[in-house]
């Protein structure tokens, strides 16, 4: 009689080649209307799966965990971030915890880039005139932005993500500068030409550009404060495509209500998917809804990702992504 097949609880729709895969290889049980599962039903995948997939849109904590089955050993999540997660509880209850690290690198640092582009050249503005049939011509002094080339980009947080953003900012004509727990090894930091800052305040306040790639922890909750962002030069612009939560989004609003900051561009919110109203109205702030990770390429990659975990735990071993509260 062949082995019993691990009871594998998906909460979102991930790609149909992940889900095939899944079905295959384990006794998946998928969301096949994409909705996001309410406390009630988590809890319930919890108590009934020896792994459960989820995703950002799932709040794990130490109450949820606390009724979690006997079966429950994995909870291999969809995505990098496990803010989400209470791994701390989840490891007390010899639950393991994995993510996805370095599929999706290069779309973050992709669409970092965008951002930076389309807040300084006024990009999304330009193209809400043509769309709306506003457009009479060329004019001299109007829709300026600022060029990118030579200007300082200061990223918070040089990890893969950071790095990635500086070898593209490199091609723009940007200077690196970057603050971050320690530095980087010498040969990244001569590769960037990237200047560090043990100060974060002190960076903050001689860049052009901020650029936000840290994970949120309770360390960098509001690490960009309404007393830090205060420290910005009027021109400089903001870009976020960590988490929503790094920035308090209400100081950052009056700011750029006010003229105080140049501008943002945002995927990421501090209570998404809602967003502040008065940033929607902002014509300085462009505002994307998460899609940092969101190309075919990357989504396949995380869910392959969540398989290879998935599988090495089911074969016995220690799954490759595990992540521990040490990391937290």
């Amino acid at each position: 009689m062949a082995a019993r097949k691990p009871k594998v609880i998906v909460t979102r729709r991930l790609p149909d080649v992940v889900e095939t895969r899944m079905r295959e290889l384990f006794d998946t049980e998928l969301n096949l209307d994409d909705a996001p599962m309410s406390r009630a039903a988590l809890a319930d995948a919890l108590s009934r799966a020896d792994a459960l997939v989820p995703t950002i849109t799932d709040r794990i904590d130490a109450d949820l965990l606390a009724g979690a089955g006997e079966r429950l050993k994995l909870i291999a999540n969809f995505g990098m971030g496990v803010d989400h997660i209470d791994v701390a509880a989840a490891n007390a209850r010899g639950i393991a915890v994995t993510n996805t690290p370095g599929v999706l690198t290069e779309d973050t640092a992709d669409l970092t880039m965008a951002l930076i582009m389309a807040v300084s050249r006024r990009i999304v503005e330009g193209a809400e005139v043509v769309q709306a049939g506003s457009f009479t011509g060329w004019t001299p002094t109007w829709m300026m932005g600022r060029r990118v080339n030579g200007k300082r980009l200061g990223i918070i947080g040089m990890g893969r993500i950071g790095q990635a953003v500086a070898r593209r900012a490199r091609a723009f004509g940007m200077q690196i500068h970057y603050h971050n727990r320690k530095p980087v090894s010498h040969l990244i930091a001569e590769e960037l030409e990237a200047t560090y800052w043990e100060s974060l305040d002190q960076m903050l306040a001689r860049m052009d550009i901020i650029s936000v790639n840290c994970p949120h922890t309770p360390a960098t909750y509001h690490l960009l404060s309404a007393r830090r962002l205060k420290l910005l030069q009027s021109h400089a612009i903001v870009v976020n495509t960590a988490r929503g939560e790094i920035i308090d989004e209400g100081a950052l609003t009056e700011l750029l209500a006010q003229g105080a900051i140049g501008g943002a561009g945002l995927d990421v919110f501090e209570f998404e998917p809602a967003i502040n109203p008065k940033l929607l109205k902002l014509p300085n702030a462009v505002l994307l809804p998460h899609l940092g990770s969101a190309t075919v390429e990357a989504r396949t990659d995380m869910g392959e990702k969540v398989i290879i975990n998935l599988k090495t735990w089911m074969d016995g071993h220690r799954p490759p992504d595990r992540v521990l509260t040490s990391m937290l």
